[in-house]
């Protein structure tokens, strides 16, 4: 049997505590701004860095890493919201392209200042930039550098 060692196991439980807890302060800090949550910015982020030709769902799907069935509920949840435009790709009649709306591009900006002061309030005070610039490039390790 592999048994890691205690370094590793440290590790990996500090990194998933962190992570629960910012990712749970970030959407604590949406939702009081009465913003959606926080996968929706994630989303919102990528259809806008694709303009001004839009995305593919499929696309989004793998720069996202969701399943199919949650990329396909979450654009129907934006789209429902006014946030998204699912068209028809002119190249594919099967195929369609997502872009933002109006409100979409207004929603993602407003969302950006909640989300960034989350992070400056919960990451900055622990770390000199040196620190965080070390911790960013030791954790790229770790996702294979995405």
């Amino acid at each position: 049997m592999i048994k890691p060692k205690p370094q590793t196991v440290a590790a990996w439980t500090s990194l998933v505590s962190a992570n629960r807890v910012l990712l749970e302060t970030i959407e604590d800090a949406l939702k009081r701004a009465d913003l959606p949550p926080l996968s929706w910015y994630d989303a919102l982020l990528e259809i806008e860095r694709a303009e001004p030709g839009g995305i593919r769902p499929f696309e989004l799907k793998e720069r996202l890493l969701l399943p199919q069935y949650g990329m396909s509920r979450l654009l129907d949840r934006m789209a429902r919201a006014g946030l998204v435009d699912r068209d028809d790709a002119e190249d594919d009649g099967r195929g369609q392209v997502v872009r933002l709306t109006p409100k979409g591009r207004t929603t993602r900006q407003a969302m950006w200042p909640v989300y960034a002061g989350v992070l400056t309030r919960r990451i900055e005070p622990h770390f000199t930039d040196a620190e965080a610039a070390e911790l960013a490039r030791l954790l790229q390790r770790l996702g294979g550098g995405r």
